[in-house]
């Protein structure tokens, strides 16, 4: 099976104003804890054979968001659509039998892990829940699996402690590739990796895509993994979407002040050899029960003006990137800031390594 081509078929996973509420509760004699939105009114797509890079800072929904399009967390409102099909608004059990298509792979892989089981108990796990095939079959697949992520059948008798973090996670990309998923959600993948561990995940991550024609969604603070991995890139900060396009066009043209931010924040090396980065953002997030009106980043951009405080901005389209449309494909370029205009004739972008 080969990957799909993004933007030639219709979204793979969809999602419209979903919208995530987490804690609040009623106290006797005390005031209530009102709830977090930990995602407000996202809109967003994924295709088939595509991989979309979410970043953004620690916080800012992104966990939530993929938990939610996975079924672990249930959506406040809004609709999410598997392959046209609406599975939003599903009780958990349900909605694991209606997204089997969509597995996860967690940020902590070896918390992922019972340190109980060995990892050949682990692997067949899914496949027993599932109900697929017979014991014999089930180690075979298990072996067969094994080999793909680069791994002999001698790590079925061994245990959590006793594995690497690379060897954790490609332990945990085989148990959810048993049950062949078409899409598959990554968070932070290569988190508490040293460099040639993580180029060794990475590359494992894009042969995988190739040889099984998975779709991922991809996310990460690593903006260095981004840019390598991703065919696009959505931008989160407290629980909105501000910008989505095409990875080429997010780099070379940043337009939301939050994305300039991020990417002037990335480390690199001066021209003289010293480690640097820009400082564009400044102060800590706002309270998410008390978000200020308006804008919700204008309190720590250096471009804001009074009339960010009045509205909240929607994405507005910039243009379609230029490699979409020489494949018609529709990869649009999409921002929440009423200002990008005037901040992109005014500041140059950041300087990127």
């Amino acid at each position: 099976m080969t990957a799909g081509v993004p933007g030639k078929l219709g979204p793979a996973l969809e999602a419209r104003d979903l919208v995530v509420r987490l804690g609040g509760k009623r106290r006797w004699l005390r005031p209530a804890v009102l709830p977090v939105q930990a995602v407000a009114g996202v809109s967003m797509s994924l295709r088939p054979g595509e991989t979309l890079g979410l970043v953004g800072e620690s916080g800012c929904g992104k966990t939530t968001l993929g938990r939610t399009l996975l079924g672990i967390q249930r959506e406040y409102s809004g609709k999410i659509e598997l392959d046209g099909t609406d599975v939003s608004g599903l009780a958990p059990a349900i909605a694991r039998r209606k997204r089997r298509a969509i597995q996860y792979v967690h940020q902590d892989a070896g918390a992922a892990l019972d340190p109980w089981w060995n990892v050949g108990r682990t692997l067949e796990e899914g496949l027993v829940i599932h109900g697929r095939d017979d014991a014999k079959e089930r180690r075979g697949k298990v072996e067969a699996m094994l080999s793909a992520v680069g791994l002999d059948r001698s790590f079925k008798s061994r245990y959590v402690h006793e594995l690497s973090g690379g060897q954790l996670r490609r332990v945990v990309l085989a148990r959810i590739l048993l049950l062949q998923p078409r899409i598959v959600i990554l968070d932070e993948p290569t988190a508490g990796l040293d460099l040639s561990v993580q180029a060794t995940v990475l590359s494992l991550i894009a042969d995988l895509k190739a040889q099984l024609g998975l779709t991922y969604l991809l996310i990460s603070h690593d903006l260095s993994v981004i840019k390598r991995m991703c065919d696009r890139i959505a931008v989160m900060y407290l629980g909105r979407i501000v910008e989505c396009g095409p990875t080429s066009a997010i780099f070379a043209k940043p337009s939301h002040p939050y994305t300039r931010a991020l990417l002037a924040a990335a480390p690199r090396l001066a021209a003289d050899g010293r480690h640097r980065r820009d400082r564009l953002l400044e102060g800590e997030p706002p309270n998410p029960r008390s978000l200020p009106s308006g804008c919700a980043f204008r309190m720590r951009c250096r471009h804001a003006a009074p009339s960010c405080a009045q509205s909240l901005p929607a994405l507005e389209p910039i243009g379609q990137h230029q490699h979409a449309q020489e494949h018609g494909e529709e990869r649009e370029h999409v921002v929440a800031c009423g200002r990008w205009r005037e901040i992109a004739e005014t500041t140059p972008p950041p300087a990127l390594a």
